[in-house]
């Protein structure tokens, strides 16, 4: 399998979960419910100021929140190794990827909160970066030390 497709099967399958409402990590029943948008949220409502976007987490820290975040670290860690494969060799490389990344976990968690019993946080767009970042250091170290 080439490497562009791996890149938009891992784009599709976060876009995926992102679009199913009342997800848990635990119960896999609820990763296929069928996806229900708000109507009343707009751009403005989710990016305002005052918004929850910004505010951190309203649910318990728990397994469900311990898998999550485990979830948000490997599927974005993947992503930037995808992008950074699929970027032509070429100076900026792993920065170019962690962008991409951050790109498009932003984009994941505003669509997040277009949908009913999913909510966006930029926390998670901290976390999903953090995850494609040590994914990217890794492999830097890793290429750094088999051309020694």
């Amino acid at each position: 399998m080439s490497k562009r497709v791996l890149l938009i099967l891992l784009l599709l399958a976060i876009s995926k979960f992102s679009h199913t409402p009342h997800l848990l990590v635990t119960d896999p029943s609820t990763w296929i419910n069928s996806s229900v948008w708000n109507h009343n949220a707009t751009l403005w409502s989710i990016l305002h100021p005052d918004s929850k976007f910004y505010t951190s987490y309203t649910y318990g820290f728990n397994l469900e929140f311990i898998l999550r975040k485990i979830a948000h670290l490997s599927f974005f860690g993947l992503l930037g190794l995808f992008f950074y494969w699929n970027l032509k060799e070429q100076k900026h490389r792993y920065v170019k990827a962690l962008i991409c990344v951050a790109i498009f976990a932003f984009l994941d968690e505003v669509h997040q909160a277009f949908i009913i019993g999913r909510d966006g946080r930029i926390v998670d767009v901290i976390i999903d970066s953090f995850g494609a970042a040590v994914m990217l250091f890794v492999l830097y170290k890793v290429r750094k030390s088999l051309t020694r």
